[in-house]
């Protein structure tokens, strides 16, 4: 899969294809359904299959720290885009320019800029300064310059929406079973091992300390999850959260993992770390000694659980 930063990097091999806009965050069963239906028609056309993707995204703009937590980062969003077929990733900066951006300029980017073939969008979708820009007024576009418009289906679970804001809430409430039906796979988060304050090691278990870069988590708490990446799969234990006991007043979220049995340098590493049942919230424990206990408990509860399971 290409990707494409920015409006300007747009080449003659992006052109002529089949247009789906959004964030996809998380790339869940609906998106994959929408996905599957762009590259069908792209596949027909014989033309590529391109996804139009803002960063940040525009409610992380508007609404900064009260937007909702990312499913997935935009690397991770990248692979399961890859995975699930698309072609190319346009992924345009939303900024000040990109917001007062009038819908005949974004008609533009489609018709010229793109040379749009054919156009997957929600029946609901808005574009353009002060979000002037409707389905219907693509449709008016499509007609003008000879591309399809198309709204895609609802995919449904249990007779609800499958949505990003559905997902967030049954990580919230730790159904990890229910996420991932939605996903179409487990939860997981990958991210680089980078150095810590070693508090673990003083603890007697040393963890995989992994910056999230963002400001919320989708979850937190501790789980049992597993470590892929390395030279094998390897279970462990998880926490995601601001350690209350060590940390004064921390806000950014941090994903410390312990993985069971293993002995080596992670640091520097590229992990993915799957999240597969929760085991109990993040809490400030009276001091050291008491976070020791419990997180030596943690560890005794996940390996009878994957003895369990094994």
């Amino acid at each position: 899969m290409r990707v494409i930063r920015g409006r300007h990097n747009i080449r003659g091999q992006d052109q002529d294809c089949v247009i789906t806009i959004g964030n996809f965050d998380g790339v869940h069963l609906g998106h994959q359904a929408i996905l599957r239906k762009v590259k069908r028609v792209s596949e027909e056309l014989a033309c590529p299959s391109l996804l139009i993707c803002f960063e940040p995204q525009p409610k992380e703009f508007f609404e900064s720290f009260q937007a909702p937590a990312r499913l997935t980062r935009f690397r991770e969003k990248v692979k399961q885009l890859s995975l699930a077929g698309l072609d190319r990733l346009l992924c345009l900066q939303f900024n000040a320019k990109t917001r007062g951006m009038s819908v005949e300029d974004f008609i533009a980017l489609l018709t010229e800029d793109l040379k749009v073939k054919a156009l997957f969008v929600g029946d609901d979708f808005k574009f353009g300064a002060d979000r002037q820009g409707d389905f219907e007024a693509l449709t008016t576009a499509g007609a003008a310059h000879g591309f399809s418009v198309d709204n895609f289906s609802t995919l449904t679970h249990d007779s609800e929406r499958i949505s990003s804001t559905r997902i967030r809430g049954c990580l919230a409430a730790g159904d990890m079973p229910q996420a991932e039906i939605m996903l179409g796979r487990p939860y997981a988060i990958s991210g680089r091992v980078v150095y810590g304050q070693q508090i673990g090691r003083t603890l007697g278990v040393p963890t995989a300390n992994i910056q999230l870069h963002r400001y919320k988590a989708p979850l937190s708490g501790v789980y049992l999850v597993e470590v892929l990446g390395l030279n094998r799969r390897y279970p462990g234990v998880a926490n995601v959260g601001v350690r209350p006991t060590v940390e004064s007043g921390g806000v950014r979220p941090i994903l410390e993992v312990h993985l069971l049995d293993f002995e080596g340098d992670l640091y520097g590493r590229q992990v993915e770390v799957v999240f597969i049942e929760k085991l109990r919230e993040e809490r400030k424990f009276s001091g050291l000694p008491a976070l020791k206990t419990a997180i030596h408990n943690d560890i005794a509860q996940a390996r009878r659980r994957f003895e369990q399971s094994s």
